[in-house]
């Protein structure tokens, strides 16, 4: 089963020296999937939607350099290309922010619901370069570290890919496992649907996602449990 969520039906907001696209919003969702959104930001322009709860969000800048701060301590830079797990403490600060004065930024955010176990705190940090992505899905988030991932705390994998056109890309879903594709970049063919920038797609009770890509592509994508419980809305 596809369930569709073309960009034009994501809640966009446009304040604060920002626009900000998001495809759920609390308490809707798809399954483990709780929030992504996308965002650009004017120069020094923060990162909307701090957490004080305890939350495992996946932070990919793709264009520009974001800035970050906690009450816990922590602090730094996440450069483009690279990918950040920030797993947030019950009544815990954090703010992120453009790090130019001069340049926008482009930022996606992928917010995972609370799993049932406690959450240490802490925050990981890992650059996936081009040549990595590039062809086929590079697993950038898992729970086993798998081939230098980020360590998530529950039963989701993240992927990234960079596809030129033409190349074809197949992901195999095991039983009931479910996925969420999204498109960063280009188009891409999703059987008889045709995919492009900001659109997203949840599959369910299929045995893969298979998708070919019509230009220069980016896209991210997400296996988790499959919960046939789970509705697919807008904020």
């Amino acid at each position: 089963m596809i369930h569709v969520r073309r960009a034009d039906a994501r809640h966009h907001d446009r304040r604060h020296k920002r626009e900000v696209w998001r495809t759920f919003a609390p308490p809707d969702g798809f399954g483990a999937l709780e929030t992504l959104d996308e965002s650009r930001l004017s120069p020094r322009a923060e990162v909307p939607g701090a957490a004080r709860d305890e939350a495992e969000i996946v932070t990919y800048v793709r264009e520009g350099a974001v800035t970050y701060e906690d009450s816990l301590g922590h602090a730094g830079v996440i450069q483009a290309g690279e990918f950040q797990l920030m797993i947030g403490a019950l009544g815990a600060r954090h703010s992120e922010a453009n790090a130019s004065r001069a340049d926008w930024a482009h930022v996606f955010q992928i917010r995972l619901r609370r799993p049932a176990a406690e959450l240490e705190p802490g925050r990981e940090q890992k650059r996936f370069s081009a040549a990595e992505r590039r062809g086929g899905l590079c697993v950038v988030a898992s729970p086993d570290a798998r081939r230098g991932s980020l360590r998530l705390r529950q039963d989701t994998r993240m992927y990234s890919a960079l596809l030129e056109p033409g190349q074809h890309v197949v992901h195999e879903l095991a039983p009931e496992r479910a996925a969420w594709l999204h498109m960063v970049r280009g188009a891409v063919t999703l059987g008889d649907l045709v995919l492009t920038v900001g659109d997203g797609v949840g599959v369910t009770t299929e045995r893969a996602v298979s998708m070919t890509a019509c230009d220069d592509s980016e896209i991210l994508l997400l296996d988790i449990p499959d919960r046939r419980e789970r509705r697919v809305r807008g904020p």
